[in-house]
């Protein structure tokens, strides 16, 4: 019996070994804030990158890698779970609200059940409550002899030399020759900008040599050709309006994936290839898993894009939320040619002050560009207020400069993007069609997460907010009858879009004043807000000053959009000094960081 024993314990072992030999190691080089235009052998002819240009030779170049996020947080919280966080609450920046962790995996777990020795080094900023963030990992270091006996093996390298605040101090003193840059179409030619291009540049090299060296690491241990390479950036960047904004500037990213021989029967098409599929971040846990021969669980949204049982894919979609002390609301739906943007929030401009952002010379330097009414229609823009729809040809205007939305020959292409945007939001629970605050009161008052809030239709009936908040941002001057409606419904949140709808037609088409100063009573403080926000602009600024300063004296949890609206009006913050310098709600301490920019602290 020993003997049996013994020989069935060995058979077993040489199978063991056998099966990891079969299963490919990965390697996973993530790097952070960098768009496709700093990177060489995406067709920048300044940028500095051999050894991510060298990857692609050996690998292959995904032409049509978009994330979901603009922004680190929100988009790894959809890394971890394969689950997109706007899906989950998890989208607005540096918030951690709770998932239910009996339901929703973090990948690693999955692969750690199918026989993987999982890694993460170091970065995590999974933006979720309820879990540490270094749970799911064996290791948050990377030891290659350790990984040598731990075949196989998921290892994540994380570079931070790419990360904004690489782009921040001084400019002046770049290797790189600030003339030798190409600037975005949107940017304004002046020499602090060229000047802040040369010195990310500089940054940008630095990530691609830890690329290099993490490569050379990988050959001395003898591991490569057992091993599957992934490089691409978290999202895209970093001078303004890349990183936070939905353009092809915040989400076009580098996709580059080398396959050793062993593993050929999952290459998309000859080493060196450039392939055109379209990708899209929230697809990469699902295929990690699925050429680790792991099983996905069913909650995941993404779809397998390598491999024999990849599946297709027509668009991809992005979404924004708070950008720290900032409000926004904002989708974007793509194919490999046309990008269609929502903007729930046209009356927020883009460039809105960002205090973290601010930090960088070439924003400062751009505004004051602008304030000396320097730029034009198209480097001035930024500046502006949104409108309510926008569209791209991606191809012929990759800068995502020239808005076609009003242009006759894409009507069927906007009703066809819009379709599938709106199917997109109902499928995968579109927990951002409220503000952020009263969605998590929503959720607190219930007892449940976010995540199964927005699946309890009695508690957020998404297609009725849907429909309203599609009634609101069309701004069709016949739909006054049915906005005033919504003010008179029992869901607070179609009651928000009632009166989002009328200040969104104000002051072009009439409003029932009386109506809406009815609003101010409102059960939903964002009601109350927008309601002050259409008497301010009717001209009783007296009224709806009484109403902002009572929601701050009180600790409102709309007090964040109250600071920011009285921002965007920009009449000064006078009337509201001392109530702003008494509220006490934090909303993540972001009520403080408008604090300090508004000079009240």
């Amino acid at each position: 019996m020993n003997r049996c024993l013994s020989l069935a314990l060995l058979c077993l072992c040489f199978c063991n070994v056998a099966l990891a030999g079969e299963r490919p190691n990965i390697l996973w080089l993530t790097c952070e804030d960098n768009n496709v235009n700093w990177v060489g052998c995406y067709g920048n002819p300044y940028a500095d990158t051999p050894n991510i240009d060298q990857l692609a030779k050996e690998g292959f170049q995904y032409m049509h890698c978009y994330a979901n996020a603009p922004v680190c947080a929100p988009q790894r919280s959809t890394w971890i779970t394969g689950v997109h966080a706007i899906s989950m609450g998890t989208h607005p920046m540096r918030s951690r609200y709770p998932i239910p962790h009996d339901q929703i995996k973090y990948y690693p777990d999955l692969l750690k059940q199918a026989g993987y020795f999982v890694g993460n080094d170091r970065k995590t900023d999974y933006n979720i409550g309820g879990r540490e963030d270094g749970s799911a990992w064996d290791t948050k270091k990377t030891d290659w002899n350790s990984l040598k006996n731990h075949q196989p093996f998921f290892m994540v390298i994380n570079s931070t030399q790419s990360h904004e605040s690489k782009a921040f101090g001084n400019v002046n003193q770049t290797k790189r020759d600030p003339s030798n840059v190409r600037l975005a179409k949107y940017h304004p030619d002046i020499p602090v900008i060229r000047k802040n291009y040369a010195h990310y540049h500089d940054a940008v090299k630095k990530m691609d040599d830890e690329i290099g060296l993490a490569l050379r690491k990988l050959e001395e241990a003898g591991l490569a050709e057992n091993t599957i390479v992934i490089h691409n950036s978290d999202h895209g960047g970093v001078i303004a309006r890349s990183k936070r904004f939905l353009f092809n500037s915040g989400t076009h990213c580098p996709l580059i994936i080398r396959i050793p021989e062993k593993f050929k029967h999952l290459r998309p098409g000859d080493p060196g290839s450039k392939i055109d599929d379209l990708v899209s971040f929230i697809d990469m846990p699902k295929t990690w898993l699925d050429i680790c021969g792991a099983e996905a669980p069913d909650y995941m949204q993404g779809k397998v894009f390598l491999g024999p049982n990849k599946e297709p894919r027509n668009y991809h979609v992005s979404f924004r939320g708070r950008m720290d002390e900032r409000c926004d609301n904002v989708r974007a739906i793509r194919d490999r040619k046309l990008l269609l943007i929502r903007n729930y929030m046209p009356y927020a401009p883009w460039g809105q002050h960002l205090n973290y952002l601010w930090q960088m010379e070439a924003t400062q330097a751009w505004e004051q560009h602008h304030l000396a009414g320097k730029t034009d229609s198209i480097t001035g823009r930024f500046f502006g207020t949104k409108p309510p729809m926008e569209l791209y040809d991606t191809e012929t205007d990759p800068d995502n400069v020239h808005n076609l939305i009003d242009d006759p020959r894409y009507a069927a292409d906007i009703a066809r993007l819009n379709g599938e945007l709106d199917r997109w939001q109902r499928d995968i629970f579109d927990s951002g069609l409220l503000p952020e605050s009263e969605v998590v009161r929503r959720s607190e008052a219930c007892g449940k997460t976010i995540y199964e809030m927005v699946r309890t239709p009695s508690l957020y009936d998404i297609e009725r907010l849907q429909n309203a908040s599609a009634v609101a941002v069309t701004q069709n001057p016949s739909d006054l009858n049915q906005l005033y409606q919504f003010l008179d419904d029992e869901d607070s949140g179609v009651r928000y879009w009632g009166v989002v709808g009328l200040f969104n037609l104000q002051p072009s088409t009439t409003v029932d004043i009386d109506r809406v100063r009815k609003m101010l009573q409102d059960d939903s403080h964002h009601v109350r807000v927008m309601a002050a926000w259409i008497l301010y602009r009717d001209g009783d600024k007296k009224t709806a000053q009484q109403c902002w300063n009572d929601l701050l004296r009180n600790d409102s949890y709309a007090s964040l959009k109250i600071f920011n609206v009285v921002d965007w009006i920009g009449d000064g913050i006078e009337p509201y000094r001392e109530a702003m310098q008494q509220c006490d709600f934090s909303h993540g301490d972001y009520v403080n960081r408008m604090k300090e920019y508004m000079e009240l602290r």
